[in-house]
């Protein structure tokens, strides 16, 4: 049962998302877990001067998604940042490029979830990883969130990402906040919670 973490990140945010996202699946019996990133839009002078290039030296490693990739997986667990309240313009080219995929059903019946960042608490990741699960829908895949049984969606004492839709970080309004143990422990069940969804699903198939 294959799963497979399909993400785009600028400063490190999200791939550290994906990191949590991929312990939890991996903790499944008989998930093959796997992370890519979609291909860069932007040139290199212009990462350079948003203050990037550093940042994603260190996830360089990670390899780039090709789009027939997505059909050999079992499930799909997407992370993008947010863009004013929509996914980043990366992720979206790449999502655009699928047409093929859709014409030959390639991804129907697979498992998609999907995790998000914003550079504040009310910066869109709700909407964000709402108006992303209408691609998958498209695509007729199984939709998976994350569900109130990770209880630390419900804390008030710190602030926080994560609902029902999925797995999100708060950034701050310069990128200088990390995800938090809350914010990555939801991540983590929400790569479980997929994984068990799809380990389910492929045993009755």
């Amino acid at each position: 049962m294959k799963v497979l973490i399909v993400y785009y990140s600028l400063y490190g945010h999200i791939h550290r998302m994906a990191e949590a996202v991929m312990e939890g699946a991996k903790e499944v019996q008989g998930a093959d877990v796997s992370m890519s990133r979609v291909p860069e839009t932007l040139p290199e002078e212009v990462l350079k001067k948003m203050g990037a290039l550093e940042a994603k030296k260190s996830f360089a490693h990670i390899p780039v998604c090709a789009i027939d990739d997505l059909a050999s997986a079992d499930a799909l667990i997407f992370g993008t940042p947010t863009r004013f309240g929509n996914m980043c313009g990366q992720m979206r080219q790449f999502l655009d490029a699928t047409g093929g995929l859709w014409a030959k059903g390639a991804l129907v019946g697979k498992v998609g979830s999907v995790f998000t960042s914003s550079a504040t608490q009310h910066g869109g990741q709700e909407s964000t990883i709402l108006t992303f699960y209408t691609n998958l829908l498209h695509h007729g895949m199984v939709v998976v969130g994350l569900p109130y049984a990770f209880a630390g969606q419900m804390r008030i004492d710190e602030i926080t990402g994560g609902s029902p839709y999925g797995a999100s970080t708060i950034v701050g309004p310069k990128g200088e906040r990390m995800p938090s143990e809350n914010e990555l422990n939801a991540a983590r069940f929400q790569g479980k919670f997929v994984a068990e969804i799809a380990a389910k699903l492929t045993r009755e198939v």
